[in-house]
């Protein structure tokens, strides 16, 4: 990043927390009781989103081996391949997918990487990550290319030895067996794929640590999305960051697709006018006011203008490039409505890295609808709420040792309720206020 962009970035995040400590302000009283079902929530929306979205992933890539893109047609029908030739094990038919009771939500990067991240600040009992201790939970919590297990996608595969890291995420570990900290395992010198997807589905989380208080949530996450991200992707990754925190301070009396506007508006005031991501956030808007029932239209505009036109300082690279997958998620967003179900539909058929945009919404709207909320969304009697982080990660302890998988998520929201505490009453500089039952956060009017 140039020096005239880093001066610029850091008035503007200067200004957006000055506008949080300053002016007419409000006292935002949250329920831990409600929290921990709203956490829930989210560890549940993302899950369905993130397997709902893998039986899509990279199916449809805007290439000629991949064409057409998919359409609301498909919906229910045969899951074609994605463009590596293969098909995914859970699935055939491109529909929802729900774990039953009796089985584990299996970890994926959309969601391993986060319950490390929420392990680590509990592990740690603070509120804000050091560059050593993401350093040494990525190397005992993440296996390296060489001592990870063989795994086979189907029974009757050969299998291969699979550590479930890519592009950005890779590299950086690699960078940090050879010693190297977070900032300097994002910067292009030191890796290339610094532009890519990553951090933006790993680092979301960090918003619900400080509810309603974005500024100090950027805070938090800046080591963690420093840690893959760089220039354009930062910015799409702290898009998400701001969304999340603002999650608690929506307006009650709106409607979610108001509600959800209001949140992307509300994020879009920290992408720097003249950035690539400010422009698509821009454009993408437009397109679905231009037509709100037509999300197809909007997509198809999307791989017209950034992927075989290079627009708005944007040069296409791969179909996990942080911005394509940015501009496909408020595709979603927008034509989805603040509707859990139809965003999540949306997001599958959209294209590109499909689980990750989907995961991010299905966190985000199972968040603001709570765990009861995500299953009345869904007509679910009964759906697992446990979750099985070995299937991907490693040495983490066994909560839920008389049951499948390693943790559920009653337990993981009465440990980030914990790192909440310690955000309100460290890093919000005495302002916030902590009881046994609520906080009470001092929010800008």
């Amino acid at each position: 990043m140039d020096s005239d962009k880093k001066k610029y970035l850091l008035i503007m995040l200067m200004l957006f927390i000055s506008s949080c400590n300053s002016g007419q302000q409000k006292l935002l009283v949250i329920s831990k009781t409600d929290y921990a079902q709203q956490l829930q929530g989210f560890w549940l929306g993302q899950n369905i989103a993130n397997w709902t979205g893998l039986i899509t992933e990279m199916d449809k890539i805007g290439t000629a081996e991949t064409m057409p893109f998919y359409t609301d047609a498909d919906w229910g029908g045969p899951d074609q391949k994605a463009y590596w030739g293969e098909y995914v094990p859970h699935a055939k038919t491109i529909d929802f997918y729900f774990e039953p009771e009796s089985q584990p939500w299996g970890s994926d990067d959309d969601t391993d990487i986060e319950y490390m991240y929420s392990y680590l600040h509990h592990q740690h009992s603070t509120g804000k990550l050091s560059a050593e201790q993401i350093r040494d939970g990525w190397l005992k919590h993440i296996y390296s290319e060489t001592d990870a297990p063989i795994f086979k996608k189907f029974p009757d595969s050969p299998g291969q030895v699979e550590n479930f890291l890519w592009v950005s995420n890779e590299r950086a570990r690699q960078l940090m067996e050879q010693g190297m900290l977070p900032p300097q395992t994002s910067l292009p010198a030191n890796n290339p794929t610094s532009s890519m997807i990553d951090a933006q589905l790993t680092t979301e989380i960090f918003g619900l640590f400080a509810p309603g208080r974005p500024d100090i949530a950027l805070q938090i996450a800046e080591l963690p999305i420093r840690t893959t991200a760089h220039n354009e992707a930062y910015l799409v990754a702290q898009f998400y960051v701001v969304m999340h925190s603002l999650a608690s301070a929506v307006d009650p009396a709106k409607s979610l697709q108001q509600q959800t506007q209001w949140l992307a508006q509300q994020a879009s005031l920290i992408l720097p006018k003249d950035s690539s991501a400010y422009r698509i956030y821009q454009f993408v808007l437009a397109q679905y006011q231009a037509h709100p029932d037509h999300w197809e239209q909007t997509r198809d505009a999307i791989y017209q203008r950034y992927q075989l036109e290079r627009a708005d300082g944007y040069v296409y690279a791969e179909p996990f490039d942080a911005l394509i997958n940015f501009a496909a998620s408020l595709v979603s967003l927008f034509h989805g409505q603040g509707d859990i179900v139809r965003t999540i539909q949306i997001g599958s058929l959209a294209g590109w890295d499909s689980d990750n945009p989907t995961a991010t919404w299905g966190g985000l709207l199972g968040f603001m609808l709570g765990i009861e909320g995500v299953k009345q969304a869904f007509e679910l009697q009964q759906v697992s709420t446990s979750y099985w982080i070995h299937r991907t990660r490693r040495n983490f302890p066994d909560h839920t040792e008389q049951q499948p998988g390693e943790d559920n998520f009653a337990n993981m929201a009465q440990r980030d309720l914990a790192t909440i505490d310690l955000v309100v009453t460290e890093l919000m500089l005495g302002s916030g206020r902590d009881s046994d039952n609520s906080w009470v956060i001092p929010v800008k009017k």
